[in-house]
């Protein structure tokens, strides 16, 4: 399988899942990495990788859907089959979900639907919760609100603050976000209305056993 990985900023999360597919594990090769910003950071690795890249600036003046077309369009031009959101930073429009139906995944830092948006590891914290978490999820067309692949606590500690919570946060993601990856290109992933089956945790390459 061909994926695009759509990217915003610095690319943390592009770089956990190159290196998966460096070593072989993610099953998908990154076709092209396609950022709505000429200057992130993303871009960097992916040039270091060895990857495509094309830069697609969200135009403020044009509609959503058009935005987006421009976004598909790109992915299409590089033969992806699914779009991979990590760290992109744009609401995706209904077109994205008619050209790539139940074939695109995000990543978002916190267990979903708790906190939503961009500012979930500050809410985390300014809601005294004790726990919140990484949450891969198929994306639809409301904010972070797809169907649910995976989620993982992450504690939160006396003293955090928002980096040093975002850090754990992190850390989980670069190693869940691959394995859901690896489990959406080997075909296990089955999807029924807001409930999804077959992935397992560390388990993504052998799934068929259980």
């Amino acid at each position: 399988m061909r994926i695009a990985v759509l990217v915003s900023g610095a690319g943390t999360n592009l770089a956990a899942i190159l290196a998966s597919a460096g070593a072989g594990e993610l099953g998908a090769e990154v076709a092209v990495v396609v950022s709505d910003r000429a200057g992130a950071g993303a871009l960097d690795r992916a040039h270091t990788a060895g990857v495509p890249t094309e830069v697609v600036p969200w135009q403020p003046r044009q509609a959503r859907d058009a935005n987006t077309e421009r976004l598909c369009a790109a992915a299409a031009r590089h033969g992806a089959e699914a779009l991979v959101l990590a760290g992109f930073m744009r609401i995706l429009g209904p077109v994205a979900m008619q050209r790539f139906p139940q074939a695109i995944l995000n990543v978002h830092p916190s267990l979903l639907p708790a906190f939503p948006g961009a500012r979930a590891v500050e809410q985390a914290l300014e809601g005294g919760v004790k726990v919140t978490g990484v949450t891969v999820h198929f994306v639809d067309e409301q904010v972070d609100h797809g169907p649910i692949v995976a989620q993982e606590a992450v504690p939160v500690l006396p003293g955090d603050d928002a980096a040093t919570l975002h850090a754990r946060i992190q850390a989980v993601e670069h190693r869940l976000y691959p394995e859901v990856i690896a489990a959406f290109a080997a075909g296990r992933l089955a999807v029924d209305g807001h409930h999804v089956t077959g992935f397992y945790p560390g388990r993504a390459g052998d799934a068929e056993e259980r």
